[in-house]
């Protein structure tokens, strides 16, 4: 294959992820990979290793085109603006458009599980949108609904296992979590490949586990017990904001308890472990592998 492969956010964890997957795991060539980012600085390695480094802002639409100029299959990985509401799909409308601009002949993208109208998710609408404009725009697509990271329990387990109690309003919903690496080595796979058919993948790990059942699992890893308390969407929120959150931010988070509550984020699916060929890491070993980082 000699087309050039081209990713967004590469100076993010799950970009960098990505590129180091496709230059060693799948042996791209350094010279087919083109790597964007705000802070080109950040990259230097990746640079030194002959990856193509441009600078990308996604709020300079007219400057776009040119950052996706001679790229074949393009990575457009999801941005990280949600401290204004509609920025983030105001961003990932304006690179579908830069893309299709540029003669990108295959596009993909990094969503989220379940986005259709009625995700209890607020940021679902973001990725739903950036799905249809992808869709609309005549290019072959690749979509990618990624799942929960095992990374994400880094923000809220130390300062459970610091109270012993962890207060959520997930019920009995559960989650399928994944380790972000096991889901970026996915992705290059599917950044790397020739095909050239439009597919949507949901990416999650092996297994879904209640927030009970992941309390067991960190307890067990860690040797500290945890007391799940259930409460309401809207308690859980006011504890939040007593805490210190930004009511934004509080909302955010329950929202992804809700959306878990209603089975939006507990689907198992074996795309990972199909597209990257290797088996996926269970969350019991992701735990017992970063027990101190949890342990804060």
């Amino acid at each position: 294959m000699t087309a050039t492969l081209l990713v967004t956010g590469a100076s993010g964890q799950l970009g960098r992820s990505v590129i180091n997957h496709l230059l060693d795991t799948f042996k791209v060539p350094a010279a087919r990979i083109i790597a964007t980012t705000r802070t080109p600085a950040n990259l230097a390695d990746l640079a030194a290793r002959g990856v193509t480094v441009r600078q990308a802002d996604f709020d300079d639409t007219a400057s776009l085109p040119k950052t996706f100029e001679g790229a074949d299959r393009a990575l457009i990985i999801s941005t990280n603006e949600l401290a204004i509401q509609g920025k983030r799909r105001e961003q990932q409308l304006a690179a579908v458009a830069a893309a299709g601009k540029a003669g990108v002949k295959h596009l993909l993208y990094t969503s989220l599980p379940n986005t259709e109208p009625g995700s209890p998710v607020l940021f679902a609408p973001d990725h739903y949108d950036t799905e249809q404009a992808i869709k609309a725009s005549g290019i072959p697509y690749t979509i990618f609904r990624n799942g929960w990271y095992d990374e994400n329990l880094f923000m809220a387990v130390p300062q459970i296992l610091a109270s012993g109690q962890w207060y959520t309003s997930a019920g009995d919903g559960a989650i399928s979590y994944g380790a972000r690496d096991d889901l970026a080595a996915a992705i290059a796979a599917g950044l790397a490949s020739q095909t050239v058919d439009s597919k949507t993948y949901t990416l999650t790990g092996p297994k879904a586990y209640t927030t009970a059942e992941v309390a067991a699992l960190v307890t067990e890893a860690t040797g500290k017990p945890i007391q799940v308390v259930q409460l309401s969407d809207e308690a859980l929120t006011e504890g939040m904001k007593a805490a210190g959150l930004p009511e934004p931010i509080a909302k955010l988070l329950v929202s992804f308890d809700a959306a878990t509550r209603a089975g939006g984020l507990g689907m198992v699916t074996d795309s990972v472990e199909t597209l990257s060929g290797r088996k996926s890491v269970s969350l019991k070993q992701f735990l017992e592998a970063n027990k101190a980082a949890l342990a804060g």
